[in-house]
C-alpha cells in the first residue's frame, strides 16, 4: 500500500509533457555517465563502429518530491519511464538503431533525483584510420546532446570525475580483437549559424587492435618468402634451377596475396601500409626474377656473341671485382664448366688413340724382320704398309689430323670465351645481389622507422 499510495500521489497530477521545473528560468542539468562493455565490430569499409555501453542519466525533477515520513519511510521508488518527463538526449553519431534491451523503469529519490540506467548497443559513424593496420589505434567519439533544448533549458555535466571515467575497465569484455585503452570526456557548447547554443558531452573511446593474429597469418609468411628469395641468390648463376625457383616463389606469393585479400580492410579513403608492403614485396620478387633472367642470359652469351667486349672486362672484371672485394674471381670460370677436366682427358686419349691408329703400327712391322733374323726364320717378310711420302693416303691422314687439331683449338677457344662470360656473370650476379639486399634492408628500415614514429606519436 505504501508504494501504491506514493506512486498514485506522484503521478496523479503529473504532466510529463513539460520540463519539470517550477520556474521556467531554471535550467535542468542532466549528469551523464558511460561505461564501455564490449567492442562488437569495426567496419572499416562503411566506417561504422558498433559498441555496447552502459549509459546512465541523472537529473532533478521538482514535481517528484515527497516526505518519506508520510509513506512508511520510503526514500526511493521505481516509476514507468513512459509516465514521467525524460530529456531528449541522443548520440549525434548514430547511424542505425541497435538491438538494445528496453528498460521500462526509472529510479526516483525523495528529493526529486531521477536515475535512468540502461544498456545501449551503439552503431556510430567513426573516421577509422587503417593506415597502420594491424597495429592501428582508433579514436571514435560519442557525442551526447539534447536534440531540441538549448543550453538555457538543458545543460549537461559529467556524473563522475574524468579520471574515473578514463581508466574504468571494470565491465569491459577484454577477450576480443580490440583492446580498450581509455575513454576521454569533454564538455563543449555547440551552435549553428549564430543561433542558440547547445550543450554537448563528448566521450572519446580509444581502442587498439591486437595484432598477434595478423602478424602470424600475414607478416610472417611474407617475410619467410622474401628470405627464401634472398637465399635463392646462392644458387650457381649458370644453373637453370634458379629461374624455376624464383618463378615458384613468385607464384606462391601471388597465391598468398589472393588468400589474404579478404583479410585486409578495404576503404575508399586510403590504403593500409601493409597493403603497400605486400605490393613492394611483389615488385621485389619480380625484380629478383628479372635479375636472374639477365644473369642466365649472360652466362649463355657465347651462343650469341663470341667475345666479351673490352669495356665490359674493364668495368666488371677489374673495377667491380675490386669494389666488391672479389679476390679470386677466376676460380668460378675455371671450375664453372662441370666435366671440363674429364672431357679434356677424354680428348687427349682420343687423339692418342687416333695417332696410334695411323702411325704406331710401323715400328712393330719394322721390328718383326729383325726378330725373325735373330731367330733364323726364313719366311719371307710381308710388304710394309707405310705409304709413300707423296701418296694420296698420306695427304688424307695429314688433312684429318689438321682438321682434328683445328676442331680442338676452336673448342678450347670457345671454352675460354665461355669462362670469360661466366666470370662476367658471376661478378654481375654478386653486384646485383648486394644491390637487391641493400634495397630490401632499406625497405625494412623504412617500414620500421614509420612504425616507430607512429608508435611514438
Amino acid at each position: 500500500p505504501a508504494l501504491r499510495r506514493l506512486a498514485h500521489s506522484l503521478l496523479a497530477h503529473y504532466q510529463k509533457g513539460t520540463r519539470p521545473v517550477r520556474d521556467w528560468r531554471t535550467t535542468t542539468t542532466v549528469a551523464i555517465d558511460l561505461m564501455v562493455y564490449a567492442i562488437l565490430s569495426v567496419d572499416e569499409k562503411n566506417q561504422v563502429l558498433t559498441t555496447y555501453i552502459w549509459y546512465r542519466q541523472h537529473w532533478m525533477d521538482e514535481f517528484l518530491r515527497w516526505d518519506p515520513a508520510h509513506f512508511d519511510n520510503l526514500t526511493h521508488i521505481s516509476l514507468p519511464v513512459e509516465s514521467i518527463w525524460v530529456p531528449d538526449i541522443l548520440i549525434n553519431e548514430f547511424v542505425d538503431v541497435g538491438k538494445s534491451p528496453h528498460v521500462p523503469y526509472v529510479y526516483v529519490g525523495h528529493h526529486g533525483e531521477v536515475q535512468n540506467l540502461k544498456p545501449i548497443q551503439v552503431m556510430t559513424a567513426c573516421s577509422l584510420d587503417i593506415y597502420n593496420f594491424p597495429f592501428d589505434v582508433q579514436n571514435c567519439s560519442l557525442t551526447f546532446t539534447s536534440w531540441l533544448h538549448h543550453i538555457r533549458d538543458i545543460n549537461l555535466s559529467l556524473w563522475r570525475q574524468p579520471e574515473l571515467v578514463k581508466f574504468d575497465r571494470s565491465v569491459f569484455m577484454n577477450q576480443g580483437e580490440w583492446e580498450l585503452l581509455y575513454v576521454l570526456s569533454r564538455f563543449q557548447e555547440f551552435s549553428v549559424k549564430s543561433s542558440d547554443s547547445y550543450a554537448e558531452m563528448k566521450f572519446y573511446v580509444v581502442i587498439r587492435r591486437r595484432p598477434l593474429f595478423y602478424t602470424v597469418s600475414l607478416l610472417l609468411p611474407s617475410i619467410f618468402l622474401m628470405v627464401m628469395d634472398i637465399v635463392g641468390f646462392y644458387l650457381p648463376p649458370n644453373s637453370g634451377e634458379r629461374v624455376s625457383f624464383k618463378i615458384t616463389l613468385l607464384l606462391g606469393y601471388s597465391v598468398f596475396l589472393i588468400i589474404v585479400s579478404d583479410t585486409l580492410p578495404a576503404t575508399a579513403v586510403g590504403t593500409p601500409l601493409i597493403g603497400i608492403y605486400f605490393v613492394v614485396c611483389m615488385a621485389l620478387l619480380v625484380i629478383s626474377l628479372t635479375q636472374t633472367i639477365l644473369i642466365v642470359r649472360l652466362v649463355h652469351q657465347p651462343d650469341l656473341q663470341p667475345h666479351v667486349p673490352e669495356w665490359v672486362k674493364h668495368l666488371l672484371l677489374e673495377r667491380a671485382a675490386v669494389l666488391l672485394c672479389i679476390r679470386d674471381r677466376r676460380k668460378l670460370g675455371q671450375g664453372g664448366t662441370p666435366g671440363s677436366d674429364i672431357s679434356r682427358q677424354v680428348e687427349n686419349n682420343d687423339s692418342t688413340a687416333k695417332s696410334n691408329h695411323y702411325g704406331c703400327e710401323e715400328p712393330r712391322e719394322r721390328e718383326e724382320p729383325r726378330e725373325r733374323e735373330a731367330t733364323g726364320d726364313a719366311r719371307p717378310a710381308p710388304a710394309l704398309a707405310v705409304p709413300a711420302e707423296g701418296s694420296p693416303l698420306a695427304h688424307g691422314i695429314l688433312r684429318e689430323i689438321a682438321a682434328i687439331r683445328r676442331f680442338l683449338e676452336k673448342r678450347e677457344e670457345f671454352r675460354d670465351v665461355a669462362r670469360e662470360w661466366l666470370q662476367v656473370g658471376y661478378v654481375l650476379d654478386v653486384l646485383l645481389f648486394r644491390a637487391y639486399l641493400a634495397a630490401v634492408l632499406a625497405y625494412s628500415v623504412t617500414l620500421g622507422t614509420l612504425w616507430s614514429v607512429w608508435r611514438d606519436a
